[in-house]
Parts: C-alpha cells; sequence; structure tokens
C-alpha cells in the first residue's frame, strides 16, 4: 500500500474545497483486504486510487433521483460505480471531475457501459432536479444524479464520510459549497473498494476501474 500524506487530499484554494485526509487513517480500512485476495487466489491488484477494500463506511444509500426514484447500490448490481459530491455551481472541481470521468468511461471502451456515475448534490437548495438535469447533460446523459434533502444529505454524509460547507457571499444566493473532492469507487459487488483523488487524471482511474471489472 503506497503511503499518502494529508496535504495530497487537501485542495488548498477554499473556492476549490476540502478533501477529507483519509489516507492518514488508510491502514485501518484495509484490515480484509490481503484476506480477499488470498482466498480468491490472486495477486492483489496495484491501484493508483487509494484501496480501501473493506472499509466499514460508505456501504448504502438510498436517495431520489432527479425523476423522485429511489436510488441505491443494489440498482447498480453488476456495474463498477462512483459516486461524487458536488454542486452545480461549483466553479471549478465538480466540472473538471465529471468531464473525466465522462473521458474515463470513454478509455473505457465497450466496458465503459459497465460504469456507472452518481453525483450527489451538497447543495439541494439550489440544485432542484431541473437545474441539475441540465448540467448532468452536459457531461454524458447517463450520469445519474441524486437530490436529497437537507436531512438526507447530513445522513449521507455521515456514511461517506464526506465533509460540507456552506461559504456565504455576497449575497444571500451567491454562497459557495466547500466539500469533499474525492470520488468513491466500488465494485460490480457493490462493496466500496477505492477513493478516487481528484486530479489523479482519467487514464489512472480508467486503469483502476478495469481491474475492479
Amino acid at each position: 500500500m503506497n503511503t499518502v500524506t494529508n496535504s495530497q487530499f487537501v485542495i488548498k484554494n477554499r473556492r476549490q474545497a476540502f478533501q477529507i485526509g483519509l489516507a492518514a487513517a488508510a491502514s485501518g480500512f484495509l484490515v480484509g483486504c490481503d484476506k480477499l485476495t488470498e482466498m480468491a487466489g490472486g495477486k492483489k491488484p496495484q491501484f493508483v486510487s487509494i484501496d480501501i477494500t473493506g472499509a466499514a463506511f460508505a456501504k448504502s444509500f438510498s436517495l431520489p433521483d432527479v425523476d423522485g426514484k429511489l436510488r441505491g447500490l443494489p440498482d447498480f448490481a453488476g456495474q463498477c460505480v462512483v459516486v461524487f459530491f458536488g454542486f452545480v455551481q461549483c466553479p471549478d472541481v465538480c466540472p473538471t471531475t465529471l468531464a473525466d470521468l465522462a473521458q474515463v468511461k470513454k478509455l473505457l471502451g465497450p466496458k465503459g457501459d459497465k460504469l456507472s456515475v452518481i453525483f450527489i448534490t451538497v447543495d439541494p437548495e439550489r440544485d432542484t432536479s431541473t437545474v441539475l438535469k441540465a448540467y448532468m447533460a452536459n457531461f454524458d446523459p447517463g450520469f445519474i444524479a441524486l437530490v436529497p434533502s437537507t436531512e438526507q444529505l447530513a445522513v449521507v454524509a455521515k456514511e461517506f464520510k464526506v465533509f460540507y460547507k456552506k461559504v456565504e457571499g455576497k449575497t444571500p444566493t451567491s454562497y459557495s459549497m466547500d466539500h469533499t473532492a474525492n470520488g468513491y469507487v466500488f465494485d460490480p459487488q457493490g462493496k466500496v473498494r477505492l477513493v478516487a483523488r481528484h486530479g489523479m487524471g482519467p487514464a489512472a482511474l480508467a486503469g483502476d476501474i478495469a481491474q475492479l471489472m
């Protein structure tokens, strides 16, 4: 396992938000990793992302999509899933990440159909279903946006160990949101496996996801 310092997880520019320092505790999340590999009788995968196989968090969610339909991990059985938290008015991190994920899907070729990308807004006050539909269409028509209530957001953020905080602007509606910029990658069995760091690049992430497939 590669040792990664917390500094690699934090975007120092406040506008770009914060990433939680998961790597500092990563060794505690990997309890079952070597055992699972041994049971499978295969060679331990080498990932560029942070391997959190066996983590005791990010196990589930049940949130409405832009059409009001509840979505959860069982809906994506047999697919790799990337879950990313963000907001529409994010100036850089969110659009860059979604554009990278669209590229990851292309790099996977035919296997791209087995990748689902789920965007969970941390700004339900402004990110209505209509706004999110238009926003996601800019990246990939297959990407799914989930629209939690304020209460649901608090629950799912705790489950995923995600940080988010409103940063007041000059007017009541011009605020920004600081938030975790990592992505969470699930294997086709619905188990969380990887933390994809912001800025790691589409090629590296596509390689990691291909291994999980």
